[in-house]
């Protein structure tokens, strides 16, 4: 097959080993929302020589009428058979970057936003990568016309064994992932009713930021498979836990492979780029909170008593810090990492990992101090007796935070950061117009 590299011509032959019939390429909008343009397989030659046309006019943030004709840019090694297709007419899938006719990078493209930031990193020496752990909700759905919301599927808790239906369903979730090489290293229960979490391994940025998108489509499409609904919303349920997604991070020197985070003689394990890269994502954590919790629903989630983070601090013991250090056994200081636990999985994870990774490349340039470690309870402490600066406290002060902020606006690119502010201000008026039953109860008859 000329013209095309020996990675496109290998996707060719793998698709038709596979017994492929449809190709989904997909890209996302700029809040993470996944779209795609299916093909037949007889297409996917063409496609991946010359690109594929869309429309970008209607897709969230993207781009004017009159600048509406973008091509997709397929990337061959994204390949992954789609293991839960349901109609026995195997679809793979292949994830794209969005270039202009001319075949520029488009600037509004998040997966570009995320290629920027790597960039920036490697021009530095590192590799960045990352570990989700990723929440969820199993929930039974509601049955049309009985008035009832959809409620949890189980009433287990952290690490219970849980039914035997839940299990199932997690397996088979797991199972589906692991055939398409997304590596899952474990898998639990969580605090809530109905409530899971699945630790993936560790991987570059920018294939984990595509793994997450498909680890969202296999855990809705297999609920569904076993007659629930699955969830990522941070907080479904008031009283209850909510769904965050903490992310392990790591920097890995590119000259000799060391996790540049690490120095087993130093205090905490952390090297002083270790250490600078920490105080970088402190500095700018109330700026870049509108990427990592993006909903007006994400600050129901990130409130005093639930293990989510409320206060910008790093602790190495103290879970309720906004980052922490695990502790390490000697001689494993290449497991150190860096844990931020404020995000949550409804947020757009190439727009995420590409502001945490300049928060904390801008800590290693500018040589930034890292404040002492907060190992005390923070939910408890006297606010009055240390001052310790707080996440931003709904969607409205988040944007708030990020509209001003340069790093943000730098690490977005002026198309993705006015798009994201655009977007997320009609998302936070359409609620502010709302009443809600709470304050219907409390002031109606009071008032």
């Amino acid at each position: 097959m000329t013209g095309l590299s020996p990675e496109a011509n290998k996707v060719i032959a793998q698709a038709r080993n596979d017994q492929i019939a449809y190709i989904d390429l997909q890209f996302t909008d700029i809040t993470g929302i996944i779209k795609a343009v299916q093909i037949p397989l007889r297409g996917l030659e063409t496609a991946l020589m010359n690109g594929v046309w869309f429309d970008g006019s209607s897709v969230e943030g993207f781009a004017r009428v009159a600048e509406s004709d973008m091509y997709l840019r397929l990337d061959p090694a994204t390949y992954t058979p789609i293991a839960w297709e349901p109609d026995g007419r195997r679809v793979a899938r292949l994830m794209c970057d969005v270039v202009t006719p001319t075949g520029d990078p488009f600037p509004g493209d998040p997966r570009y936003v995320l290629r920027r930031a790597l960039q920036a990193a490697a021009e530095l020496g590192f590799r960045y990568v990352v570990a989700p752990e990723i929440e969820f909700f199993l929930l039974r759905p509601a049955n049309e016309g009985d008035g009832q919301a959809p409620r949890p599927q189980d009433m287990a808790s952290y690490f219970d064994i849980g039914d035997a239906e839940a299990r199932a369903v997690r397996r088979a979730i797991v199972d589906a992932l692991e055939s398409i090489h997304i590596a899952v290293d474990s898998g639990h229960h969580e605090v809530a009713g109905g409530q899971h979490e699945l630790d993936l391994a560790p991987l570059d940025a920018l294939r984990m930021a595509d793994a997450i998108l498909t680890v969202r489509q296999a855990v809705k499409a297999i609920a569904q498979q076993h007659g629930l609904l699955a969830t990522f919303m941070p907080k479904p349920f008031g009283g209850a836990a909510g769904s965050g997604m903490h992310i392990h991070q790591a920097l890995v020197n590119l000259h000799t492979g060391a996790n540049a985070l690490a120095d087993e003689n130093a205090e905490y394990g952390l090297s002083g780029v270790g250490r600078a890269f920490l105080a970088g994502q402190l500095a700018h954590a109330r700026e870049m909170c509108a990427v990592l919790a993006p909903l007006v629903n994400s600050y129901k989630r990130l409130v005093s008593g639930l293990e989510a983070p409320v206060y910008v601090t790093w602790a190495q013991r103290n879970r309720s810090a906004l980052i922490r250090v695990p502790r390490v056994r000697q001689g494993e200081s290449e497991q150190v990492r860096a844990e931020l636990r404020c995000a949550d999985p409804s947020c757009n994870p190439y727009l995420a990992f590409a502001v945490m990774l300049r928060a904390g490349l801008d800590g290693i340039v500018q040589e930034r101090a890292l404040p002492a470690a907060a190992e005390e309870e923070l939910y408890a402490f006297n606010a009055r007796r240390r001052q310790i600066e707080t996440l931003p406290t709904s969607l409205h002060e988040a944007l708030a935070a990020m509209e001003g902020a340069e790093l943000v606006s730098e690490a977005l690119g002026l198309t993705v950061f006015e798009g994201f502010l655009d977007a997320k201000r009609i998302e936070w008026n359409e609620y502010a117009r709302q009443i809600s039953p709470w304050e219907v109860e409390r002031y109606l008859n009071t008032y």
